[in-house]
């Protein structure tokens, strides 16, 4: 959950360091630091300071950031508290070495209290400060070389890393290794780059190599990338192709990240759909799933593991598949999944939704599943996540890199994804008529000009948000398809703007939650013309009698509920499946406007990163 970033060449290191932890910032932004070796080859440099990368840059303003290579890290904290001392990069004992860390080291206290035995002195509570000591250790007992020594460390380390090392008086090699962490090196012209993901190098390269688990990348300068692993085997670098561009890294004139997503969704649609769904709107090919037609045909269950808003999507995948195919769904929480021993099957078919694909309770409920033999599917966003090379087959949503930290466009990608793969498991399977299998197509289809048409309700909601700006509780409720809609609405007013919103479905009110019912609790219900739309006013009808101020989504020209609510937001009519993709945009803009009137980090809400990479 922490942003790393490296640079070896020919330019000015600070710079590029600098301004990738600014595109990394959504990673962590608890703290961040960097390591120069200075342009004299003698000195490494290390700053650090607690808070956002500009706290960093103002720091570093007086001191020497001159040289040709260093590595960089925007922190979330996972053990011990944000703080300089805290923050990475971390020295050796003797300084010579220089260590950033992104992952959880499990047995870091058994190390700590080995190295304290022999006379070590620890200046911080992280796990991440044994590794460099154990590193500058092994180096020092074993009279072994950086790359030997960062080796032998990792025979002895448990848990997930990505790590990048420098050492002093050697400005020629940076020493990199990933486990459960995602690591990419960008290959220049006579220059390397290193990073978390890909959007700190596509500025300068769109070369890449993604490193696999227990590999160890030797970066030296004007040589060619080396690669080995753990076994000491030999890896002969797979060199990709990034197939992002600048642009999409950029707010694009819009005041947030997160606006600028979310207005970004009936384009972001339209690339999710795009050869995919035929011209005349009445077929879709999902090669992922045609491919391994068998599996998705004859498998007797489909578990789908997600986390967070990724869930949320998995829910509505369920309701699709189970009335599109007839086939049964479980969803669960991946952090659950992996502990419980789930009952699993060969002929299971198992489902990994991942915004980043590197989602570490994801990743691990992934590895379990393959181990019991079951076909693992991943449906994520990033090309090259470990999660996409960890499974049998799969789809990218191409939604474009989201720098939000609260996601926007990938739910909706996912949730598109999930229709067309139901679709074409219905199809294969025969499950669906004919007729209705290419309504729905077209339906699927049309959505992204739909998006276009509630994206105009903004001003809306926008003068709404300042009526409900400073309620300190909300209930979200909808039913069918839209309860996991209420759920995801719930969430991003959480995340961003830190008033306390549940989601419940509808029914449910009369079972508990009804009793929070007054004057003073705003309640959004989700309330588009399908076939439970009688009973959700009956529900409506309920929260009024009792004085809650309720907010609706409704279909466009709705009278019924007109009449009922507080206010009304309406939304373009669409099948009752996709309802939910176009729910979301207006709860995503309430959340949005709301976050700003309090005044909130929109991009970076507190607490929060964007790559969940630790447990």
């Amino acid at each position: 959950m922490c942003g790393i970033v490296g640079y070896i060449g020919t330019r000015d290191a600070y710079p590029i360091l600098i301004k990738g932890l600014h595109r990394l910032e959504y990673r962590g932004y608890d703290s961040a630091g960097l390591a120069l070796i200075a342009a004299d080859n003698k000195t490494l440099n290390v700053y650090k300071s607690r808070g956002k990368v500009a706290d960093l840059e103002r720091f570093a303003q007086s001191k020497d950031v001159t040289g040709f290579i260093g590595i960089a890290h925007t922190r979330w904290a996972t053990h011990g508290e944000p703080n300089d001392v805290n923050a990475h990069p971390h020295y050796s004992q003797s300084e010579n070495l220089a260590l950033i860390h992104n992952g959880i080291i499990e047995n870091y206290s058994t190390i700590r209290t080995e190295l304290e035995s022999k006379g070590y002195t620890f200046r911080s509570n992280t796990d991440t400060e044994v590794i460099v000591y154990l590193v500058e250790y092994i180096q020092q007992t074993n009279h072994v070389d950086l790359c030997t020594a960062v080796q032998l460390t990792l025979h002895q380390i448990v848990g997930a890393y990505a790590i990048a090392v420098i050492e002093k008086g050697n400005p020629n090699c940076i020493i990199a290794a990933r486990k459960s962490s995602p690591l990419v090196i960008g290959i220049g012209d006579n220059e390397f780059f290193l990073a978390s993901d890909a959007t700190p190098i596509i500025e300068y390269t769109d070369k890449v190599v993604y490193l696999n688990d227990e590999e160890i990348a030797k970066i030296e300068r004007d040589k060619p990338l080396k690669i080995i692993n753990l076994k000491n085997v030999i890896i002969t670098p797979q060199i990709k192709k990034l197939a992002m561009n600048l642009s999409q890294l950029e707010k694009g004139g819009y005041p947030h990240f997160m606006l600028k997503e979310i207005y970004e969704q009936p384009k972001t649609l339209l690339d999710c759909i795009r050869g995919r769904i035929n011209v005349e709107g009445n077929n879709i090919v999902l090669s992922g799933v045609i491919d391994n037609r068998d599996k998705f045909v004859r498998a007797s269950r489909i578990i789908i593991v997600a986390c967070g808003t990724s869930w949320h999507a998995a829910l509505i995948g369920e309701y699709l598949i189970e009335d599109w195919c007839r086939i049964p769904v479980e969803v669960e929480y991946a952090s659950e999944f992996r502990y419980r021993n789930p009952v699993i099957h060969a002929d299971d078919v198992v489902i990994a939704i991942s915004q980043s694909g590197e989602t570490a309770d994801t990743l691990a409920a992934v590895e379990l599943a393959k181990s019991k033999g079951a076909f693992i599917y991943g449906i994520c966003n990033v090309i090259g996540s470990s999660i996409a090379r960890a499974t049998h087959s799969g789809s990218y949503i191409h939604v474009g890199p989201e720098i939000g930290v609260a996601s926007t466009k990938a739910f909706t990608g996912q949730v598109t994804v999930l229709s067309m793969l139901a679709l074409t498991i219905a199809k294969e399977k025969g499950s669906i008529p004919h007729k209705k299998y290419e309504e729905k197509v077209q339906a699927l289809k049309n959505i992204p000009a739909l998006l276009t048409e509630v994206l105009k309700q903004s001003d809306k909601i926008k003068e709404l948000s300042k009526i409900f700006t400073y309620a300190h509780n909300f209930i979200y409720l909808g039913r069918g398809y839209n309860y996991p809609a209420a759920l995801e609405g719930a969430l991003k007013l959480k995340e961003i703007s830190y008033i306390h919103a549940e989601g419940y479905p509808a029914a449910e009110m009369k079972h508990g939650p009804i009793a929070l019912i007054d004057t003073e609790m705003p309640v959004v219900v989700i309330a588009t013309a399908d076939r439970i739309y009688e009973k959700t006013i009956s529900n409506i009808q309920e929260i009024k009698a009792r004085k809650g101020k309720i907010i609706a989504i409704v279909t466009e020209g709705d009278t019924v509920v007109k009449d009922i609510a507080d206010v009304c937001i309406e939304v373009p009519k669409t099948i009752e499946e996709f309802e939910p993709i176009v729910s979301s945009i207006p709860l995503q803009l309430l959340a949005y406007f709301i976050a700003v009137n309090k005044g909130r980090d929109v991009d970076q809400p507190r607490n929060l990163a964007k790559s969940v990479t630790v447990e």
